[in-house]
This record gives C-alpha cells, sequence and structure tokens, in this order.
C-alpha cells in the first residue's frame, strides 16, 4: 500500500474533469488547468479566466462538514504565454487527536491548502511548456493547546511541470497530448522529529485524446489518461530497521524507485459538445491495489451562456455493503468567467 501526506493534492477540483473520470492532463485548456497540467494555460483562447469549484467529500459516509473550495485564474498578455494561480482549501471537519499511546486529546476542527502560481508558454505553433510553484499548509491536530505540544501545522513547498501539444485545426478538430509531473517537493512533517516526515503525493501523468468536429454543432472528444504515484511503498515488514529506510530515504531517489510500484490509475473520458453552448459528458477510473482498488464511472453536464460558464459531476455509485465505493454520489459544482480578447 502506498500512503502520502496531504492527499487532498490529488482530489479533482473541477467539475469538467469529476464528469470524465478524472481525466484532465490532456483535454482542451480551461481556468482550472492549473490542476492538472499548467502547460495547457498557452493555448487557451481568451485573454483570462476564473473558476470556483465546491466538493462535498464523503457525503455518502454520512459526512457533511467535510469539503473541498478551490479557485484558479489566468491571463493571457499575449498569444504566446500565459500566467496562473489557484487555491484548494480542503476542511476535513471535527477529528479525534491522540497521541502515540493511544491517549484521547479531544476534537479539532483540521484543514488544509494549497497555493500556487504558474507560467506556461508556447514553444512553437503545437507544443507549450508551464511550471508551477506551489505552498502547502496541513493543520491535522489543531492548537498546540489541543496537542500538549505534540503535534504541529506542517508546511512544505512543491512544484509542477507540464507538457502540452495540441495539433488541432482553427475548429478544434485533431490530436491532443499532455504530461504532467506534479507536487515534486521534499517532505512534510507533523512533530519536531525530522525522521518522522511523510511523502508528498509527487504524480506523474500522461494522457492523450482526440476531437471530432462534425459540423458547427457537433463536437465530441475522447481522451485517455494514466497516472503514476511516485511515491514508495510503506514496508511489509514490521521491524523497525525496514521502516527507518522508508522515513530516510531522499525524495529523488523516491521518485525512481516507485516507477516499480503498485500505485497505477487509469482514466477514460468522453465530452459531446453541442452548439458551443452545451456539454455532455461521462467517464470511467480505476486504480490498483496500491491506491485502494477503486473503480466508479462519472457523469457531468456543462452549459456557456455569454462570457459564463457552469459545470457540474456526478460520481455514481457502486459496490454495496462494505464494499460500496465511500465516494459515491460525490457532487462537484464549478463556476467559471471568461474575459474575451479584444
Amino acid at each position: 500500500m502506498v500512503s502520502t501526506a496531504v492527499p487532498f493534492l490529488r482530489i479533482s477540483p473541477d467539475a469538467r474533469a469529476g464528469g470524465m473520470g478524472e481525466a484532465a492532463v490532456s483535454t482542451s485548456p480551461n481556468a482550472n488547468s492549473q490542476f492538472y497540467n499548467v502547460a495547457k494555460y498557452a493555448f487557451v483562447h481568451d485573454k483570462g479566466g476564473l473558476s470556483a469549484t465546491y466538493t462535498s467529500w464523503l457525503r455518502d459516509l454520512g459526512l457533511k462538514d467535510v469539503y473541498m473550495a478551490a479557485m484558479a485564474g489566468y491571463y493571457k498578455p499575449d498569444d504566446e504565454q500565459a500566467f496562473s494561480a489557484s487555491l484548494r482549501f480542503f476542511n476535513l471537519g471535527n477529528i479525534e487527536i491522540s497521541d502515540a499511546e493511544g491517549n484521547d486529546l479531544g476534537m479539532q476542527r483540521s484543514s488544509e491548502l494549497g497555493f500556487d502560481a504558474g507560467y506556461s508558454r508556447k514553444l512553437n505553433k503545437d507544443l507549450s511548456v508551464g511550471v508551477a510553484l506551489r505552498y502547502i499548509y496541513s493543520n491535522l491536530a489543531g492548537s498546540n493547546s489541543v496537542t500538549g505540544g505534540l503535534y504541529k501545522a506542517g508546511s512544505a513547498v512543491a512544484g509542477d511541470v507540464g507538457i502540452f501539444y495540441s495539433r488541432s485545426e482553427i475548429t478544434g478538430k485533431g490530436w491532443q497530448a499532455g504530461l504532467a509531473l506534479t507536487n515534486l517537493g521534499g517532505k512534510i512533517g507533523y512533530t519536531n522529529d525530522a525522521t518522522q516526515k511523510s511523502y508528498l503525493p509527487a504524480n506523474l501523468g500522461l494522457g492523450a485524446g482526440y476531437t471530432w468536429v462534425f459540423n458547427d454543432q457537433h463536437k465530441l472528444a475522447l481522451h485517455a489518461e494514466v497516472n503514476k504515484l511516485l511515491v514508495p511503498e510503506l514496508p511489509v515488514e514490521a521491524d523497525s530497521a525496514a521502516f527507518v529506510k522508508y522515513n530516510t530515504q531522499g525524495v529523488a531517489s523516491s521518485w525512481v524507485s516507485s516507477l516499480g510500484n503498485d500505485a497505477w490509475a487509469f482514466s477514460l473520458g468522453t465530452e459531446y459538445v453541442y452548439n458551443r453552448l452545451y456539454a455532455f459528458r461521462a467517464g470511467y477510473y480505476s486504480d490498483s491495489r496500491g491506491m485502494g482498488k477503486r473503480s466508479y464511472f462519472t457523469a457531468g453536464v456543462g452549459m456557456n451562456y455569454y462570457v459564463f460558464g457552469l459545470n457540474f459531476s456526478y460520481l455514481v455509485p457502486s459496490g454495496g455493503g462494505v464494499t460500496r465505493n465511500p465516494l459515491s454520489n460525490t457532487l462537484r459544482f464549478s463556476l467559471l468567467y471568461y474575459i474575451a480578447k479584444d
């Protein structure tokens, strides 16, 4: 099993991707590209854009105070480059805190956030690159008055690197492909013990898709994506030496060594657009045992009205009883605003 800190960075904070089985590395760019592949902004057509998304998380388990709120935006000073920024806030609700011996330290409201800024630029008419720098803050244990100084809020800095290829006609017909390395950074800790730090969810994503444009009213896109979590597996052995080796492994070497472990995710998504106003989406997501062995179908719709856009996605329930997917019935809502070129 692969375990990381701040797993909220792997949650799709965008209703469009949520409706396409989480596929977004190679899809056409919009205001939420920062969350998946920052390089896509260089190919966006509008001068600027903003997006706000709300996701109620694990509501199927009866949790009403766990949610993610996200915002993203970009600005293009010219046709070749773009500046972007985004913010993710994950509210985990009330969590019961205990020490290493299992002693109850009380309830505490916990939350995490990530803020990043990015830049992307075209290398030629078909290819762009992008980079982003991210600040991560994770307050799981709450105030020192509750934990007695045993735990503290954790913080870290990470970066993204993206590449986007778009061999499309003016109508949008053609191939798109993307590669994104995300959350590349050091470890994060919640105590003063430097040996007890956890890995960030570093990830390698690779996607490709094709868009068919039948006429002015009908357009269809199909995208496939694979993601590899670049984090080492927890040791199978129960001895302390195995855990010491796991905890002290260098971050860069862990990225390389993790390529062979069982932590893969696969996405397949499709999007049909009618008259440039309405979008209908569907997708399928599946991951390996090392990431939880989840699989589910998704659906979504979207609507554009002048400079505004609204997207909605739904995670179709799967399983039953103890095997029921805890993400069943997950809803996402995204509101977008576009700044057209002069």
